[in-house]
C-alpha cells in the first residue's frame, strides 16, 4: 500500500484527504487487472466510468476556479493504478481548460456539462510538426472570413486526436508576429476539412495522432478568448496542468518503489531476502528520497496556485523537471531490483517503464523546464 502519510501535510484541507479516500476505493475496485486490449475503446469507456463516478467534474470549472491540489491528488492515484486512466483523466482537464479560464458562458454550457459527465472528450491541440516547445513558432493559420475563421496547417502529437469531440486548438491569426499572433479555438472533427492524417503509436499506447486542416471554417462564436490571445491562454493552461503532469509521475515511481518493496522482501537470494543487502536498501532509500522530494515540489506548486498566485511558472516547472526525471529513476531501479521479471512484457514494472518516459517531454520537455526555471530565477534577481 503506498504511503499516504503526506496528506497531513499543511498543503491539504480535509476534502483533499477525502477526495483521496473515496478514489483509492474506487481505483482498487474498478481498475484491478485491466488489460487494455483496444486503446481507443478502453480510453472511451474510462472517461464514462470517471464521469459516472463523479471525478471528472474536477477537470473542469464553470467559474473558473480549478482547484489544483485535487487535479494532483486524482493524477497522482489514477497514474499508482493505472496509466491510462491517468491519461483519460488528465485530458479531459487539459483539453478544456481554456474554456474553464476564458471560454464565454456559451462556451462553458456548451462543453463543460458534457465533458465533466464523460459524454464527451476533449483534446488539446498545440503541437505542429516545426514547432513542439516553440508554441510562439506556430505555423497553422486562422484566416479571418466573414463569418468564421479558415484553418489550414497540421497538429501532432495530440492525446485523444482521432477520439475526441472537441479540440481545443492554436493557430495563427496574425495580430502580430510571433507569440502574439496566436488565438484558440474549439473545433469538432465534424468540420469539413478536419482531417486525421495518422494515428501514432507509442511505447505507452495511448490515443493519439495527427491532425489536418485544409480550408476548414470554424465559426467566429468558436473562438475562446479575444484575437491574439492564444500564447496567453495556452501558458495559462499549461500553468495549471504541468503540475498535474509532475502528480503522474509521482503516482508511478510509488507504484513502482511499492512493487520493489514487495520484491525484495518475498525473494531470497543465498536464504535470506533481497532487503537484508545493504546495496538494496540503499536502492530502497534512494526511492523514498526522490519520492518524497517530488511530492513536496508538487504540492508546494499546487497549493501555491490555488492559494490565489496568478502564476506558478516556477514552481509548477521545478515541480514537473524534477518529479518526472526521478520517477524515471526510481522505475529504472525498480525494473533492476526485478531482475528478468523486470523486462518481462506486461509485468507492473515493465509497463511503468514505458508509461513515464513521455512525461519527461509532453508539456514541456525536461529541457525546456530548466530553461524556464533560469529564466525566471534570473528575472527575479534582476527585479530585485
Amino acid at each position: 500500500m503506498a504511503d499516504k502519510t503526506f496528506l497531513d501535510w499543511p498543503f491539504f484541507e480535509t476534502g483533499h484527504r477525502a477526495l483521496a479516500a473515496e478514489l483509492e476505493s474506487w481505483a482498487s475496485s474498478h481498475l484491478a487487472h485491466l488489460e487494455h486490449s483496444d486503446t481507443d475503446a478502453d480510453c472511451r469507456k474510462l472517461v464514462a466510468d470517471l464521469g459516472t463516478a463523479g471525478f471528472l467534474r474536477y477537470s473542469g470549472a464553470p467559474d473558473g476556479a480549478l482547484d489544483v491540489r485535487s487535479l494532483c491528488i486524482i493524477r497522482e492515484t489514477l497514474a499508482r493504478h493505472d496509466g491510462l486512466a491517468d491519461f483519460a483523466f488528465a485530458m479531459q482537464g487539459l483539453g478544456t481548460g481554456a474554456i474553464s479560464l476564458f471560454g464565454t458562458d456559451a462556451q462553458k454550457s456548451d462543453w463543460l456539462p458534457l465533458t465533466r459527465s464523460g459524454k464527451a472528450i476533449s483534446a488539446f491541440a498545440l503541437t505542429e510538426p516545426k514547432s513542439g516547445s516553440d508554441v510562439a513558432n506556430s505555423t497553422m493559420t486562422a484566416t479571418d472570413d466573414g463569418d468564421a475563421y479558415v484553418l489550414n496547417g497540421e497538429k501532432t502529437w495530440i492525446s485523444n486526436g482521432g477520439i475526441a469531440d472537441l479540440y481545443t486548438l492554436f493557430a495563427r491569426t496574425g495580430e502580430a508576429p510571433g507569440a502574439k499572433g496566436l488565438s484558440a479555438f474549439i473545433v469538432t472533427p465534424d468540420l469539413a476539412g478536419f482531417e486525421v492524417s495518422e494515428r501514432l503509436e507509442t511505447i505507452a499506447p495511448h490515443p493519439l495522432a495527427s491532425l489536418r486542416f485544409t480550408d476548414c471554417r470554424v465559426p467566429k462564436a468558436n473562438m475562446i478568448g479575444a484575437p491574439g490571445q492564444g500564447f496567453k491562454i495556452a501558458m495559462s493552461v499549461l500553468d495549471i496542468f504541468r503540475s498535474t503532469v509532475a502528480a503522474a509521475a509521482l503516482g508511478f515511481a510509488r507504484r513502482a518503489l511499492d512493487e520493489s518493496l514487495r520484491r525484495i522482501t518475498t525473494r531470497e537470494i543465498q536464504g535470506a531476502p533481497l532487503a537484508e543487502l545493504q546495496l538494496v536498501q540503499g536502492h530502497i532509500a534512494d526511492m523514498a528520497l526522490d519520492i518524497d522530494a517530488a511530492a513536496l515540489l508538487v504540492y508546494r506548486a499546487a497549493w501555491t496556485k490555488d492559494s490565489g498566485a496568478p502564476r506558478v511558472t516556477r514552481e509548477a516547472a521545478m515541480a514537473k523537471l524534477f518529479a518526472t526525471d526521478q520517477a524515471q529513476q526510481v522505475i529504472d531501479k525498480a525494473v533492476q531490483l526485478h531482475g528478468g521479471d523486470g523486462v518481462r512484457s506486461g509485468t507492473a514494472v515493465e509497463k511503468l517503464y514505458r508509461e513515464i518516459r513521455a512525461l519527461r517531454i509532453y508539456e514541456g520537455a525536461s529541457d525546456v523546464q530548466k530553461i524556464i526555471i533560469a529564466r525566471q530565477t534570473l528575472g527575479a534577481f534582476q527585479e530585485a
